[in-house]
């Protein structure tokens, strides 16, 4: 009985402690955008000593050939702006978007994308899988302007611009469309 017990403890061990199997490559691998740019890299070279202003995470889908916007975006539907989780924003400091105050903290991001604007959707609920879209937990809807751009963005991306010490504007890219909006920093 000792020697089954023996082992039954040897091959659970080895279980327990075998090396998993890595997941594939994600076809739309995260990636962060920091505000101010190249955060990291200024902090570690002593260049910054205070937390970011924000930071976003990201899927970042590929074109690949396919249709985006009509596509597999379609107008007046619900994006979660990206692919596999909703996206999220991060403010490490009180900002207003539009006429509304955000409290230092992070946010899940959607748009509701028109020819011409989008609705931008700051959301309280993080760590989203897909559309799983509370709509009782948003905070902020604005319009952000579109524009169509002369080349195409083949990998989704959003960054931000510092046009103002108190202000960055988030630009948010993929084919031929840019929406952009403004961020106030309290």
């Amino acid at each position: 009985m000792k020697i089954f017990f023996c082992v039954l403890a040897l091959v659970g061990g080895q279980q327990l402690f075998a090396q998993p199997k890595p997941t594939e490559l994600d076809k739309s691998p995260m990636d962060v955008s920091y505000c101010p740019t190249n955060y990291p890299v200024l902090k570690m070279n002593g260049k910054l000593r205070t937390a970011p202003v924000a930071r976003v995470l990201y899927s970042r889908p590929q074109k690949n050939g396919r249709e985006i916007f009509g596509g597999i975006v379609q107008e007046g539907e619900l994006w979660r702006l990206g692919a596999n989780e909703a996206t999220e924003i991060e403010f490490y400091k009180p900002v207003r978007v539009g006429n509304k105050t955000l409290a230092k903290g992070k946010y899940s991001l959607y748009a509701v994308p028109q020819a011409n604007s989008w609705t931008i959707i700051f959301n309280s609920e993080t760590d989203v899988w897909g559309l799983a879209h509370n709509d009782k937990r948003d905070l902020v809807k604005i319009s952000a302007a579109v524009t169509e751009e002369t080349e195409t963005v083949e990998n989704f991306t959003i960054y931000f611009d510092l046009p103002a010490s108190n202000k960055m504007v988030l630009n948010i890219l993929w084919d031929t469309k840019k929406a952009s909006f403004a961020i106030t920093v309290l």
